[in-house]
């Protein structure tokens, strides 16, 4: 029993205090029960006076609308909804989130600052050049350093995030060899421990796609890749360090085939946080790699965006690319939109604009306040804290591949879950009464019953010990034969463990009052 200093018990330890115990409300302690939005009422007012519009709705051609079907909320109420609801999900300011291969790491308030100055906050896309030479200056310096840091000589900022980026790397190089006469190569070479969004895009170019083997140790099958080479592949797209967590040794051999061939080295860079600073793609012979502001430079992510993925290409990539791009005159800076002049072969634009400011901005910031040997501890960092995680909890977790250390990330398979009759799910079910949010689960598919652990290099010691503490601890209940523990996790969570079978194959996406007053 925990004791303040005047001798009154303050926290109970142990689960059996509260073993059973439910409120009357539903609300847990401080944490407050939470009905949808459209289920708290108040559909006869509003929280908003607006005023009467004093013009018709003739010009909207029919399109108004006679209410708008949303319930009416105070100010406090609308506030506390979303606070409440805020409390349900986890957090990085909560906790370690160990969600591997996506770099849920801190994001440092002073990016989230500079974001908001005038000037960044409020620029529209279609304010003139001359007004936003600020805004151009940063995205130039963002442009220099990201090509000093891949090694590169072109980057093109327009692409809005990893699966944009690949879909604007695989049609520049699609450009590049229709330029050369090259156009009859349609096949893209995709490891099987490849993110699924590799294969994808590919197809969504118009490739085929075809996989290259894995070698018992977690890497590419250099002799599948050299048999599948010829003269109708177009490119390769290979992750390092890849999906398992581990570099690939073979790269510079693999982008040799590769170019022997007379194919392109697409890169994807989603796990470049494991090497910024300390290893630079162009001189591993990557053509294109796109970057993961969003994960490698610490903008928030996760919930669908924000998201930027800048793409780094090499000199036989680099006129292709999209336009538009930033360029620096005697007048200053100015943005090449035309497809002219050094932008004749550019394929042409990814979106209407240029691309998420306020992640050019936070990624900036972040580069200014590391510098390049802070840059460079971010990697080592990285890559320290996932040895660690898979050094304490090797005994009595399995790696799945134990010889030699990982990257920026720890996998383990579901070996040592074998007679316990406790699943990968189980498990990650049962982290959330811990407090932590679950690891990748299942994911890669070459790995059975996969848990992929991604610390990031914003953990302290302290706190990846409390992760894994709590790791050992399910894992010696799991051996333990407490099976109740895992099968009906999580105990703890407000809406305990959901069908996501039935969710992802009948979702209901739409709230409808007479389909709850069914139920």
């Amino acid at each position: 029993m925990t004791m303040q200093n005047v001798g009154r018990p303050t926290r109970p330890e142990g689960a059996s205090e509260t073993a059973g115990f439910q409120s009357l409300t539903g609300g847990r302690g401080l944490l407050q029960d939470e009905p949808l939005i459209f289920e708290l009422g108040g559909w006869s007012k509003t929280g908003v006076d607006l005023p009467e519009p004093d013009q018709d709705a003739s010009d909207l051609a029919g399109l108004t609308r006679a209410d708008l079907p949303l319930p009416g909320l105070s100010e406090p109420e609308a506030m506390r909804h979303y606070v409440r609801l805020s409390q349900k999900n986890h957090a990085i300011d909560l906790a370690l989130y160990p969600l591997g291969s996506c770099t849920m790491k801190h994001n440092p308030r002073l990016n989230e600052k500079a974001a908001r100055l005038p000037g960044f906050a409020d620029l529209h896309p279609l304010a003139p050049v001359a007004t936003a030479q600020g805004a151009l200056a940063l995205m130039d310096r963002l442009a220099h350093w990201l090509k000093t840091l891949t090694g590169m000589p072109a980057v093109a900022l327009s692409p809005k995030a990893g699966a944009h980026g690949e879909l604007c790397g695989l049609l520049c190089i699609k450009a590049a060899h229709e330029a050369a006469g090259q156009g009859h190569r349609r096949t893209v070479l995709v490891p099987t421990s490849a993110h699924g969004t590799n294969p994808a895009t590919a197809a969504f170019v118009g490739y085929t796609v075809a996989e290259i083997a894995q070698t018992p140790d977690g890497r590419v099958d250099l002799a599948d890749l050299e048999l599948k080479l010829g003269p109708d592949v177009a490119a390769i797209m290979v992750t390092n360090p890849n999906t398992c967590g581990l570099f690939e040794r073979d790269i510079l051999e693999i982008s040799r085939l590769t170019h022997a061939a007379g194919a392109y080295f697409y890169c994807d860079g989603a796990n470049f946080n494991a090497i910024v600073g300390r290893v630079r793609p162009g001189d591993l012979g990557v053509d294109a790699m796109h970057i993961n502001l969003h994960k490698t430079f610490s903008t928030p992510h996760g919930g669908g965006g924000p998201g930027a993925g800048p793409v780094v290409l090499s000199e036989a990539l680099a006129p292709f690319a999209p336009a538009p791009w930033v360029v620096s005159s005697a007048e200053g800076f100015e943005l090449v939109e035309e497809p002219t002049a050094e932008a004749a072969q550019a394929f042409g634009r990814m979106c209407a604009f240029h691309g998420q400011m306020g992640m050019f901005v936070r990624a900036y910031a972040y580069m200014l306040s590391h510098g390049s040997d802070g840059l460079r501890q971010v990697a080592e960092d990285a890559v320290l804290n996932a040895n660690y995680v898979k050094a304490r909890l090797a005994d009595v977790m399995t790696p799945a591949f134990p010889d030699g250390p990982c990257m920026h990330e720890a996998l383990f398979d579901d070996r040592w879950l074998d007679g316990t009759g406790v699943t990968t799910l189980d498990f990650a079910k049962a982290m959330i009464d811990e407090g932590f949010h679950p690891m990748t689960m299942y994911f890669p598919l070459v790995v059975h019953g996969a848990m992929l652990i991604e610390p990031t290099e914003t953990e302290s010691r302290r706190e990846l010990d409390r992760f894994c503490e709590a790791l050992r601890a399910l894992a010696n209940a799991a051996r333990g034969n407490d099976k109740d523990r895992f099968k009906a996790a999580p105990h703890l969570a407000p809406l305990r463990r959901l069908d996501e079978t039935l969710a992802a194959r009948k979702p209901r996406l739409a709230w409808k009052p007479e389909t709850l007053a069914a139920e």
